[in-house]
């Protein structure tokens, strides 16, 4: 990548890119943060890649109709998100589009029906979030928020309004607490959790904390209500002021279900699309009382403890350890005695062979669900195929791997794309979630 400041030009925008920039195709491409598609901009490149240029907004000539004024008063310069001043419906029309030209140019695959796009709320929603923290020496004081949309230092904001309220009006509070410890220098993040319960802080520490730190926090925690883990080594290994350690935990109340989970455990972003997630998979996969059901990449049971609540049986295999126990006590507290998890790498040479290994012959199971990560499950697939399930559930929080793993499936191994959607999980961010349903080879319409 070369930097180099050019002359300021116009162009008009023809579309977003896969991280909400603007993509101007007159001459050699230029990305444009804060350009929408249809635009008349001036913009100036500044750093030339082989292929395109990054460039920036220099003024609005005709502004897109649906250009809306940002909710936060910092987008721009947070880079928490990337598409605030697109109107909502937009932003749910430009991902389903996206997913579309994915599925079609990636995977070669259509489906059979498009799914309405599953909704929920658009602010307040994030309740899982990695915020850099930064003292800054000239402001006398440390920083704490998301990066900066064009730079790796933490934005200077007071508010986030994407963040669970309670912690995005909290920010000017944290960012006095860091800056009263002794080790403000070297503490680079705080992680947040919200649980129904309570609000989880997770704060890294490069440094130990004096105890005159450790009776700031202990202030902190009780004038806010929130609970402080400290994180010196392991992300696992995480300790609390007073040594004590209360569980956090969610409720699926259509399923009658608590989870329990430790601050540093993945779960869903979104608590509420969560929900809503869960019940359109489970309506998806059309189960009855004698399904047989393999959740491959399970994690803590978020979808396989709601599903044996409708299947004869469940069975989830995840890649974490931790997270398999947890999934296990979850499945003990919930008083589900259907359901069982193993521990078993799902990527890489040796993953079909080991999935293969726990998940039994061909047969076993009517219907499998599929949750990775954002690289797909392309090394397991080779398992899913010989399991030969009546259907499948792909959830997916990448549309590029989702696509790819359709092809696979639908070309190499015959199933059926019968429908496939986006879900609303994280509005604001160029994030696309999605969920696609296939019926096994075989299986009569």
């Amino acid at each position: 990548m070369k930097h180099r400041l050019c002359e300021p030009e116009t162009g008009t925008v023809a579309a977003l890119n896969s991280d909400g920039e603007g993509v101007v195709r007159e001459g050699k491409t230029a990305f444009v943060a804060g350009a929408l598609p249809g635009e008349s901009i001036s913009f100036q490149r500044y750093a030339q890649h082989k292929g395109y240029d990054e460039a920036r907004l220099l003024e609005i000539l005709e502004a897109s109709p649906e250009r809306v004024t940002p909710g936060c008063a910092h987008f721009g310069l947070c880079g928490g998100c990337a598409l605030q001043h697109l109107d909502h419906e937009a932003q749910l029309r430009n991902k389903d589009q996206e997913l579309r030209d994915a599925l079609e140019r990636l995977g070669h695959v259509t489906p059979e029906a498009w799914l309405a796009p599953l909704r929920g709320p658009v602010w307040g929603y994030r309740r899982r979030a990695r915020l850099g923290a930064r003292y800054v020496t000239a402001k006398g004081r440390s920083l704490v928020g998301f990066r900066e949309r064009t730079s790796s230092y933490v934005a200077d904001i007071n508010r986030c309004e994407v963040l669970a309220p309670k912690v995005g009006q909290m920010l000017p509070a944290l960012s006095q607490m860091v800056s009263e410890l002794s080790i403000r220098m070297r503490m680079p993040q705080i992680e947040v959790a919200v649980a129904d319960n309570q609000t989880a802080l997770v704060l890294r520490t490069l440094l130990p904390l004096t105890e005159a730190d450790r009776q700031v926090l202990a202030a902190f925690e009780q004038q806010h209500d929130v609970r402080i883990y400290l994180q010196a080594g392991s992300p696992h290994k995480l300790e609390t002021l007073d040594g004590l350690d209360e569980p956090l935990w969610y409720e699926l109340p259509d399923f009658d279900i608590r989870l329990q989970f430790r601050p540093s455990d993945f779960i869903q972003v979104n608590g509420e699309m969560n929900r809503l997630l869960i019940a359109r998979v489970v309506e998806l996969l059309e189960l009855d009382a004698g399904s047989r059901v393999l959740d491959l990449f399970c994690g803590l049971g978020n979808f396989t403890l709601p599903l044996a609540r409708r299947a004869a049986s469940v069975v989830g295999i995840e890649g974490e350890e931790s997270l398999v126990q947890r999934a296990r006590d979850n499945a003990t507290a919930n008083q589900l005695e259907n359901v069982r998890f193993h521990a078993a790498n799902l990527a890489g040479e040796e993953a079909a062979a080991e999935c293969q290994r726990l998940a039994g012959p061909a047969g076993s199971y009517t219907h499998i669900l599929i949750d990775p990560p954002r690289t797909g499950a392309r090394d397991v697939l080779p398992t899913v195929a010989k399991l030969a399930p009546r259907r499948l559930v792909y959830v997916s929080c990448h549309p590029g791997s989702l696509a790819r793993d359709l092809d696979i499936l639908v070309r190499e191994h015959g199933f059926v794309l019968k429908a496939a959607g986006i879900v609303d999980m994280f509005p604001h961010t160029n994030h696309v979630e999605s969920v696609a349903v296939l019926d096994g080879p075989g299986v009569q319409s």
